[in-house]
């Protein structure tokens, strides 16, 4: 996934203004994005089934209506670092922390930040994304939205 991870490697860096001051937020950011559009899937569970699948996890777990509220065009429901390890599990927060480069504790905790905004940019009119779409046409406006935060 050498090409997909370089895109996305370019895309977060020019929201983030050329990679300034947000070095684990991007990576993680990164990281996630990589998971959804199914190129990180050796640790199965949420980043088997790309965002249909992380939110079936959330089902699973007893918070589909968290999960709901982001797709859904109203608030988003916050999630805590603790109610996303539970659900995603601590195998694919470590792999995501790895990736980012930081600690687990911590990739959860912005992991709960960011998800949520990142789910309900990829669902702008309250929808999963038809088979087939190109999300990463849609990451410039969704990374521009989140990283502006």
């Amino acid at each position: 996934m050498g090409l997909l991870d370089s895109m996305l490697g370019s895309v977060v860096s020019q929201a983030l203004g050329g990679g300034q001051g947000g070095g684990g937020q991007a990576a993680l950011i990164q990281a996630v994005i990589g998971m959804l559009m199914g190129g990180n899937n050796q640790g199965g569970g949420a980043a088997a089934g790309g965002l249909g699948g992380l939110l079936e996890q959330f089902q699973r777990g007893g918070l589909g209506d968290v999960a709901s509220s982001w797709v859904s065009t109203g608030q988003n429901m916050p999630i805590s670092a603790d109610q996303l390890t539970n659900v995603l599990g601590s195998d694919v927060i470590g792999q995501l922390a790895r990736s980012a480069g930081m600690d687990q504790g911590a990739a959860a905790g912005q992991l709960s930040q960011i998800l949520p905004q990142l789910i309900d940019g990829l669902t702008p009119n309250g929808q999963l994304p038809q088979q087939g779409t190109d999300l990463g046409s849609m990451l410039p406006q969704i990374l521009g939205g989140l990283l502006s935060r």
